[in-house]
């Protein structure tokens, strides 16, 4: 089943405005199926095949005459010579927009590539699974359960594809990780034990919507912190993990500086603590820190896919009052307190509260509370009570607009 992703429109657009396209994202989020959809008339071919990777990095000139624009180039990054190729061919064709689409699931090597090479000639979007509002206009959900089964599954289009025989949710992690751990962790970072980087992972899903703390985290599974620093680095080149940065002005010195770990996919967050049901995520004192990971990473996908110049913040002060996301955008801070209840009230508004009282109410926008209510609701003038399945229902609904 085809599910149609919001990034359509704008993959064109950046086509139409730039000679190159870079894409980015995990594998298995569906970056192949998008640019075969979106670009069907564009030639293609994947540097996933050890011989055409080759023929790209020594024999950059034939490959190109092989494979001439407007082309996609799969998993780039395998073939660094190819970009001052690219870059060459792009100059002396200042005019043609479209002529390069390139993806890759190493945002590390391949964004290196990139600012050497395709400065101002590039335009970058990344590209994570499927977001919630991309699901629910393919599935329909009627139901606060329906809604879980999306944050217990995930967000990889293939665990969707096939509704009525869904592939098993923990077989299909278990060879993702596999793939991951085999074949994208040794070309990243020389790991001298699979299995203790298996273990750092399954340690930072469960840390998940919690402040970072590098030292902690190598000490439970007994690795330096310089090393635990490296395999975050790992995770984040790799679009596993996103770390939210604390918000802070001259005022510094009194917030949180530590980011806070979040997981791009809260299903693969769910395999690694273990949570085989919908039930026992329910039952899980993580509940609440997965419902954070989902609503901050439904943010990310609205940032990074149709407002980039916006940011996305938490905040804390010294006393540990904290806003669980921040966002910052039309010269304003709107923040979000998530809640995994379906009636919060006044008693859930202490960081908010504590948030304008420290820079002031012009500062600050409307403000909002990501529970599972079905229907809006205001709890006082300021701040509003929304589901928080999706961005949708802040930016649309009336009201709830961030604009």
């Amino acid at each position: 089943m085809w599910i149609d992703r919001e990034l359509n429109q704008e993959i064109k657009a950046a086509s139409e405005s730039f000679a190159v396209v870079v894409l980015t994202g995990p594998r298995q989020v569906g970056k192949t199926s998008l640019l075969e959809k979106v670009f069907p008339q564009y030639n293609y071919v994947s540097l996933d095949s050890g011989s055409l990777a080759e023929m790209a990095e020594t024999r950059p000139d034939d490959f190109l005459a092989s494979y001439p624009p407007p082309v996609i180039i799969d998993e780039v990054q395998y073939a660094p010579a190819i970009f001052r190729t690219i870059k060459n061919y792009v100059d002396r064709h200042r005019s043609q927009k479209g002529l390069f689409i390139l993806s890759g699931s190493q945002n590390f090597m391949l964004m290196k590539n990139v600012s050497e090479s395709l400065a101002g000639r590039a335009a970058v979007l990344p590209f994570l699974g499927l977001s919630a509002s991309e699901w629910a206009a393919a599935y329909a959900p009627t139901q606060s359960s329906d809604w879980l089964e999306f944050l217990w599954r995930g967000s990889y289009p293939e665990l969707w594809a096939d509704i009525e025989r869904p592939i098993p949710r923990d077989r299909w992690y278990q060879g993702y990780l596999a793939t991951y751990l085999e074949r994208d962790l040794r070309n990243l970072l020389k790991v001298g034990s699979l299995r203790d980087f298996e273990r750092f992972l399954r340690v930072c899903a469960s840390r998940c919507g919690q402040t970072l703390n590098m030292s902690e985290m190598g000490r439970d599974i007994g690795i330096s912190t310089p090393t635990a620093k490296d395999w975050l680095g790992v995770l984040q080149a790799s679009n596993m993990i996103y770390l939210l940065e604390p918000y802070y002005r001259s005022l510094g010195k009194r917030l949180a500086k530590s980011p806070k770990l979040y997981f791009t996919d809260t299903g693969l967050a769910t395999f690694l603590m273990g949570l085989q049901s919908v039930d026992l995520l329910l039952n899980s004192n993580s509940a609440g820190h997965l419902w954070e990971n989902h609503v901050v990473s439904q943010w990310l996908r609205w940032r990074d896919w149709h407002h980039p110049a916006s940011a996305l913040w938490f905040w804390r002060d010294q006393s540990g009052n904290e806003v669980d996301l921040i966002i910052e955008t039309n010269q304003k801070l709107f923040p979000i307190e998530c809640k995994f209840k379906e009636k919060p009230d006044r008693h859930d508004l202490k960081g908010i509260n504590h948030l304008i009282r420290f820079y002031g109410s012009n500062e600050i926008g409307s403000a909002y509370i990501a529970c599972r209510t079905s229907q809006t609701f205001n709890i006082n003038q300021k701040v509003t009570a929304v589901p928080g399945w999706t961005c949708d229902n802040f930016t649309q609904l009336t009201g709830c607009k961030l604009a």
